[in-house]
């Protein structure tokens, strides 16, 4: 599994950007918030099941499932 960190200064299109360049449909995903919270558990896991405008869609679940915002993946 490929490691991403988003630094906490790249604004929006730095952050899909980054994420479109290592991430691809298909893809297992854990999201971490280690370094906003300290802690080591995943926030989300599941499979990239779509790279949309804004945010990562997992398992087929829309935003307020599974899916999350690109920016909340920096906070």
């Amino acid at each position: 599994m490929t490691e991403l960190t988003i630094p906490p200064d790249a604004d929006d299109d730095r952050t899909e950007a980054l994420v479109r360049e290592h991430v691809d449909v298909g893809d297992g995903v854990e999201v971490r918030e280690a370094e906003r919270t300290g802690g080591d558990d995943p926030a989300v896991t599941g499979e990239v099941t779509g790279i949309e405008a804004g945010h990562l869609e997992f398992d087929d679940q829309p935003l307020g499932g599974k899916s999350v915002w690109f920016d909340e993946s920096r906070r």
